[in-house]
């Protein structure tokens, strides 16, 4: 046997050993897809048609998995649980492509992860593999998933591919059918959402510069000013971005900017701030006069929001590296606070969210949520606004965040988020708040809340 390793042919070479490397990467340490996919798609020599296919291999094995992990634990011999990450994730891979992907054939899929469980464990587990794959897809038409009508938690977990802790929740906050939709909706593809800078470029400009390079567009619904297109290749990389003629941006995010609403010459504080598209949302309400002091707690994030300033054309951010629950600032006229939340509203746009969180995760945000509103309640003005958001739909992080700060801070009031934003996304309480499965967009919350003159 040759233990010299360089003599062992590489194990993640091409697209799907590209994701599984992924896949297992997010598995087992706490890295987060996003950043793990961009890096292979900023370093990797893989041509534009090989980046797209990688990207929906990994976002469709982690939307899907566990409908995935149900047929392979039914046709597995064994203990599936207890097969190594590497080669779960493999399996995983060919049988998205198996279920989900008409182009491919059966058979490129299948050869693909025995050649890769042939290299990491060689011949005799990669003829088991091959046997198992090939057995599910003569039987693909004879699959058979939970039954919503005797188990209802566990239909939607294995069918529609969320945890069971999340789950059992909505199901019991909303009743079967909306937890149905609302489980869809994540599993969606989703669209990427564009803020033209008006510092830069007026809409109509800025649309048909987009037509100009061939991209097809759609208006938003809630906010008019905003488009979504369907692929954007190397968006960080057009020149439309290098100029700073837009922002990557969801609806749900632009309507906390609106919510805020801060006027030219106000000074604003944003807490919690990078990677920076609410404060840059912020400079742009402002016209550039004013203030935007831009706070984060680490070095490299600031870094972030420095270049996006410079990109953008914003000329009023004053960058602060500090903790949100306990920086000294003069009190100013709005602030905002967009919350280090669960994220359980971005399941769309970040699958492997859903795998990652686990209910104790709430109770810590909760915690930190707090202590930051503590903090942001000192550096509101009397007279002025401070705004709390997240990208969760969980009331722990929402209402009930906002329900107690009031008990805590009797000199601040809801002002009702109706005068500012569409009804539809307003709930009776005057929050924003917003539902992929509703809205079509990231689940969100906003509390505007108004400090009393004194």
């Amino acid at each position: 046997m040759n233990n010299d390793t360089h003599s062992l042919p590489p194990l993640y070479i091409g697209v799907r050993g590209i994701a599984v490397k992924i896949l297992t990467r997010v598995d087992r340490t706490d890295a987060y897809l996003d950043k793990l996919l961009d890096i292979e798609l900023e370093t990797g020599d893989l041509n534009p048609p090989d980046k797209r296919l990688l990207s929906e291999l990994v976002h469709g094995v982690l939307r899907n998995q566990s409908k995935l992990d149900w047929v392979l634990t039914g046709f597995y011999h064994g203990q599936y649980t207890k097969v190594a990450p590497n080669i779960r994730n493999a399996l995983r891979v060919a049988l998205y492509q198996i279920l989900f992907l008409s182009r491919i054939p059966h058979h490129a899929a299948v050869n693909e992860a025995v050649e890769f469980v042939k290299k990491y464990r060689g011949q005799r587990l990669a003829d088991t593999m091959n046997g198992l794959l090939r057995n599910i897809a003569r039987n693909v038409e004879n699959i058979r998933y939970p039954l919503a009508t005797n188990d209802e938690i566990q239909y939607l977990s294995v069918v529609h591919s969320h945890p069971t802790w999340i789950v059992k929740r909505w199901h019991a906050r909303y009743g079967f059918e909306e937890t149905e939709s609302l489980c869809k909706a994540n599993n969606m593809r989703p669209f990427l959402t564009l803020r033209p800078n008006p510092l830069r470029i007026d809409y109509k400009s800025f649309v048909n510069e987009l037509v100009e390079v061939g991209i097809d567009y759609r208006r938003c619904f809630y906010m008019r000013d905003y488009v979504t297109v369907r692929n954007l290749p190397n968006i960080r990389h057009s020149r439309l971005f290098t100029e700073g003629l837009f922002t990557i941006q969801d609806e749900s995010a632009g309507l906390v900017g609106d919510l805020l609403a801060p006027k030219p010459g106000e000074t604003v504080i944003d807490l919690c701030s990078a990677p920076g598209g609410k404060a840059l949302h912020a400079a742009e309400h402002m016209n550039n006069e004013g203030r935007v002091i831009a706070v984060d707690k680490y070095d490299v994030r600031l870094n972030l929001i420095h270049q996006a300033a410079e990109r953008n054309g914003v000329m009023i951010f004053e960058i602060k590296e500090g903790d949100a629950s306990e920086v000294e600032l003069e009190p100013a006229d709005k602030v905002l606070v967009d919350a280090p939340c669960s994220g359980l509203g971005t399941m769309s746009k970040k699958p492997d969210i859903k795998w990652k969180r686990e209910m104790d995760d709430i109770h810590k945000l909760v915690k930190t949520q707090r202590a930051i509103m503590g903090n942001a309640a000192r550096l509101v003005r009397p007279g002025g606004v401070l705004v709390y958001s997240t990208c969760t739909i969980e009331p722990e992080e929402n209402q009930m965040i906002v329900k107690d700060f009031l008990e805590q801070h009797p000199e601040f009031e809801i002002q009702h988020a109706a005068h500012l934003l569409p009804q539809r996304v307003v709930d009776q309480e005057g929050f924003l708040a917003t539902f992929p499965h509703k809205h079509r967009m990231d689940g969100a919350f906003g509390a505007r809340l108004k400090r009393k003159e004194e």
